[in-house]
């Protein structure tokens, strides 16, 4: 795995901490209801934030499963990331914004790409 590859990993893993930092630790935030196209009213609801609290530990998790990759068992990194892509391709279609498999996949695909070279 190149330098390049392993670093856009480590940054794959970044982005689903900071994705459980909003939607856990930060659900009620305005941040929070931008990042995810909600009303500030919407995040404000306690089924919503019961919803995001538990996404987001989905998140962390998929964080924690690529360092576990990239630490001790690369062969995991690769299906983390088809993993990650194609959520987001099923959270573009269903939403109707393919925004958002660039910005939930963009760096999974691009460091499946450069996995491959």
């Amino acid at each position: 795995m190149s330098e390049l590859t392993t670093v856009l990993n480590v940054l794959v893993a970044i982005e689903f901490f900071y994705i459980f930092y909003r939607e856990t630790i930060e659900p009620k935030s305005e941040k929070t209801a931008t990042l995810f196209s909600l009303s500030k009213e919407d995040v404000q609801v306690e089924k919503v934030q019961l919803l995001l609290k538990n996404q987001g530990v989905y998140n962390a998790l998929i964080g924690f499963g690529m360092l576990y990759g990239l630490l001790f068992q690369k062969s995991l990194v690769t299906p983390i990331l088809i993993y990650i892509v194609l959520v987001a391709l099923y959270g573009g279609y269903s939403s109707g914004k393919a925004s958002l498999f660039f910005k939930q996949a963009g760096l999974a695909v691009m460091a499946l790409l450069l996995g491959m070279i």
